[in-house]
This record gives C-alpha cells, sequence and structure tokens, in this order.
C-alpha cells in the first residue's frame, strides 16, 4: 500500500561533497490564495519535482524534498523515524548573523521546531508520553494543525549511567579559520566541567593523519583532561576517517556494557584525505553502533562547513547532531541538556500516525524528509530508525484538511521503540484530537515552522511572507530563546530587501 513518500529525491554528494538544491513545486499546479490555500492533494506518481539550479557554495547542504499532502484515500499512514537534532536552525542562525539568508538546501523544517524545547509533561512509569493537541492553522484557512508531542521520561544527573567518552577532533587546517578549533577546546571545556568523577575521557585528533592524544581518564584527574584540551592546534590536512576510527577503536576497549559508551566528533565536516565521501565513512560506523557504541557530532564553522557529512554521520552512528555556532550554544547543550545528549533511552523509535479517512481528507507532515519509514516498516524491528536521550522531546506537525466539522478520534498515533533499560521492543499509542483554538506554545511553534518553510522556498508557503511570520512572532514570543527567534526574524526581512 505504501510508497515512499518524497516530493523530491536529491543525488547524493559524495566524494566533491557538493550540495544539491531541488525546487519543490508541482510541475501545474495553479497560484494559491493565503486566504484559501487550494492545496491539491498529491499522488505517488505526482510526487516528483523538478530541479532548480542553485549557485554552487563552499558550504555543503542536501535538499531532501518537500513532502506533499497526501489524500487519506490514497494513504491515511504517515511513518517516520524520530529525529531531535537541532543543526539546520544554528547553522541558520549563523547565516543571518553574517548578513545572509540560508540557501534553501540548508533548511529541515523539523530541526527548527526542535531547536526550541516544548513544556511536555514528563511520562512517570513509562518510557514515552504522548501528547496530541493542535487547532485552526495560522497559515492556511481551512486547515488544521495537528502537533504530535513525544517527551521521554526524565533522569537526574545524578543518576545517570557512568560514561565512556572518547573525543574525535578535527585540528586540520581548515579549522585555525574563524578560531573554529578555540570554540571547540572552549565548548569542551564545558562538557567536562558537567562530568563526574565516574566518567572517562580519552581524545583523538586528526589533521593528515590521526593520532591518539590522550588515553581513556578519570575525570578525577580533570587537570589532565584539559590540558590536553588546551595543548590542541591546527594544522595539516583533514583525514576524517582515520580519525573516527581510532576513537572507535579506544572506545571498543574500554566498552562497558552498564555504562555510556559514545564517541564526541567535532569537525567542520570537511575530509579530503582517506574516505571522504559520507557513504564510504557511514559504511564504517554502522557496525559500532550496533554494537551500543554510539556517535554524536559537533560541527563548528561557516566557509566551508559540511553539513551533510554531520548529519549523516550522527543518523548513522545513532546519536545527535548540533551545530555550535557560539559560546552560548554551547553553554546550553552541554549544560541544560547534559544527560539526554549523553544517555539513550531509546533506540530505533518510529512513529506512526494513521489518519481516519472517514474525518480527513488530507494532511502533510512539516518536515521528517530524511527520516520517512515504510509503513510496512513500522513493525519492522530490523529497521534501524532514531535514537531519544533522557528527557528528550520529538515534535511532529502536520496540516490537515477535514471532511468533518468533529475535531476528536480523528486517527491514532503510535510509537515504536527499543527500550534500552528493558531491552525489549515496545509500543504506545494515543487517539488524535484537537481543539477549537491553538495553545499560545503551538502558534510559536506553527511560526517557526512557517519561517523554515519559506526559507526553504517550499511550495506550500509560496504564497506566505516573513512580513506574516514576524507579526505571529512578536504575539507569540515568550523568554530569551523565542525573542531571540523575532530578532532573527526581523534580520532576516532586512537582509531580504
Amino acid at each position: 500500500m505504501r510508497k515512499k513518500i518524497k516530493s523530491a529525491t536529491a543525488a547524493v554528494c559524495v566524494a566533491s561533497l557538493m550540495g544539491c538544491s531541488m525546487s519543490m513545486a508541482p510541475e501545474n499546479s495553479a497560484p494559491v490564495s493565503m486566504q484559501d490555500r487550494a492545496y491539491p492533494a498529491v499522488s505517488s506518481s505526482q510526487a516528483e519535482m523538478p530541479a532548480a539550479p542553485r549557485q554552487p557554495e563552499a558550504m555543503t547542504f542536501k535538499h531532501y524534498g518537500t513532502n506533499p499532502f497526501i489524500s487519506t484515500d490514497e494513504d491515511n499512514l504517515s511513518t517516520f523515524a524520530a529525529d531531535v537534532d537541532t543543526g539546520s536552525y544554528s547553522i541558520m542562525r549563523q547565516y543571518i548573523r553574517e548578513g545572509n539568508l540560508p540557501p534553501a538546501d540548508a533548511v529541515r523544517v523539523e530541526e527548527y521546531i526542535h531547536y526550541f524545547s516544548p513544556n511536555y509533561p514528563a511520562p512517570r512509569d513509562q518510557t514515552f508520553a504522548i501528547q496530541v493537541d493542535g487547532g485552526p492553522s495560522p497559515f492556511g484557512s481551512g486547515y488544521e494543525l495537528v502537533r504530535i508531542g513525544i517527551k521521554g521520561k526524565e533522569i537526574p544527573a545524578v543518576d545517570r549511567k557512568p560514561a565512556h567518552l572518547v573525543f574525535v577532533i578535527d585540528v586540520s587546517g581548515s579549522m585555525e579559520q574563524e578560531n573554529r578549533l578555540e570554540l571547540v577546546k572552549k565548548s569542551l571545556r564545558i562538557l567536562v566541567d558537567q562530568l563526574q568523577p565516574s566518567d572517562t575521557v580519552g581524545i583523538v585528533v586528526y589533521g593528515s593523519t590521526g593520532e591518539v592524544i590522550l588515553d581513556p581518564t578519570s575525570v578525577e584527574d580533570k587537570k589532565k583532561i584539559l590540558a590536553s584540551i588546551d595543548r590542541l592546534v591546527p594544522g595539516g590536512s583533514t583525514n576524517a576517517e582515520e580519525g573516527l576510527m581510532l576513537g572507535y577503536e579506544m572506545a571498543s576497549r574500554t566498552f562497558d556494557k552498564q555504562a555510556i559508551n559514545r564517541v564526541i566528533l567535532c569537525s567542520d565536516g570537511v575530509a579530503n584525505v582517506g574516505e571522504t565521501g559520507p557513504d564510504g565513512i557511514l559504511r564504517s560506523i554502522e557496525d559500532y553502533a550496533r554494537k551500543d557504541i554510539y556517535l554524536s557530532t559537533f560541527g563548528f564553522g561557516m566557509g566551508n562547513y559540511n553539513d551533510v557529512l554531520m548529519e549523516q554521520l550522527a543518523n548513522k552512528g545513532e546519536g545527535n547532531y548540533a551545530y555550535i555556532d557560539s559560546f552560548s550554544e554551547a553553554r546550553r547543550i552541554f549544560t541544560e541538556a547534559l544527560t539526554g545528549t549523553l544517555q539513550t533511552i531509546a533506540r530505533d523509535v518510529k512513529i506512526q500516525v494513521e489518519f481516519d479517512p472517514q474525518k480527513v481528507e488530507r494532511y502533510r507532515l512539516l518536515g521528517y524528509e530524511n527520516r520517512d519509514v515504510r509503513d510496512e516498516d513500522f513493525r519492522n524491528d530490523a529497521k534501524d530508525a532514531g535514537e531519544i536521550g533522557a528527557g528528550h522531546a520529538v515534535t511532529a506537525l502536520y496540516e490537515v484538511k477535514l471532511k468533518t466539522e468533529q475535531k476528536t478520534d480523528l486517527g491514532t498515533v503510535r510509537v515504536r521503540y527499543h527500550d534500552v533499560a528493558a531491552n525489549q521492543v515496545a509500543e504506545v499509542a494515543q487517539p488524535v484530537q484537537i481543539h477549537s483554538e491553538l495553545s499560545q506554545e503551538l502558534q510559536f511553534l506553527a511560526t517557526v515552522a512557517e519561517f523554515a518553510e519559506i526559507l526553504r522556498e517550499s511550495y506550500w508557503a509560496k504564497d506566505s511572507s516573513l512580513e506574516q511570520v514576524l507579526a505571529s512572532a512578536e504575539a507569540t514570543a515568550q523568554g530569551e530563546q523565542q525573542l531571540e527567534f523575532v530578532r532573527l526574524v526581523k534580520d532576516s526581512l532586512v537582509i531580504k530587501r
């Protein structure tokens, strides 16, 4: 029944690692008014979109397409892997700080949404709690916005498992630009300061070759760890493959099934010695991920940054990906969310929403294009999917067109995952229902999603505007992070003019 829904399939960027760009507008679609988005339901035969040229850039991104509206009569199941990455949002912020809008290829909508932590209640006696809410879409008259929220159980920092960490640090010549390596060093000092005496840290660096500069060392000897970090200097070419393999070999030697075993890569993603394409490096790390040695990637730098490699490495390494554009971002990642960054509570997390064709005419998932899972693989527990850390939240937004005024029992959302603590597969479900109006939090997230849709030149936002986004953001933003978003929208308006 299921076809793999993607409105475009970009060519894999290997060897040269240059990004690809696609235009997402259906070929024969009529203009759409913002007063009444006449969203057509797109069948599988219509889902392929034509490519559009983009000027080459030193930054490397990949466009995964834009999800179309799907008729429930054709396919009422929407299935995807969970994701909590935020790198795409931070990259956008750095572009705007430098006076440019990000290229459309750089935008992944779900990562914009995930940058803002939602106020979901944490489960008490289970691994995940599901929250479903929604109401009239603020950017599509006649459509409803449905939010699927998944919250992982929280683990106090004092109760997390001991962590055996291996830092794999890019010290190649490109890391000298913009003081990238200096920001890496400051970021890792923050991380080490949050660790516990039962944790260990090993350090591998790579330039033209890989080198072990610190064998696994107890955090009780924090001065030795920090001194090793402080001595790092940039130089040489970039053999990312060798550095990663040395890091994994070190992690294998100290592997403890009762502990967290994680490799942490800090790099600009450029690879020009050894295996340089993402496919070859990805194949090398998948076996380690299956052995519960996970990989988290943290990106640094602009100008020649490789987002494709860093994001795909984290996906295949069963870890998370973030882009660190400032000391403040490093502090946010390595203090506020450290336990979730380190300790995985569930692997292969898949989400499936089954819409009732009697009540829902069509639907569109905002984002998650590169996390698509075939419907028939939802209960295929051999299928790799997303990993969720302690306290992490997953949010998915759908725009839906209803056949009825009834807003309850519109379908069912299911979450299937491998519970790490119980070492068994579990599945939870909850009905889909919405309300007569959106909460202020959801209005803000809808605004963030629309901003991302505009930046990536989505067909479905072609009649929307940054002015509309700004008005909505100013009306709903609360707190420092959300107010910063308002400022970014204002800056983007000035840049676009």
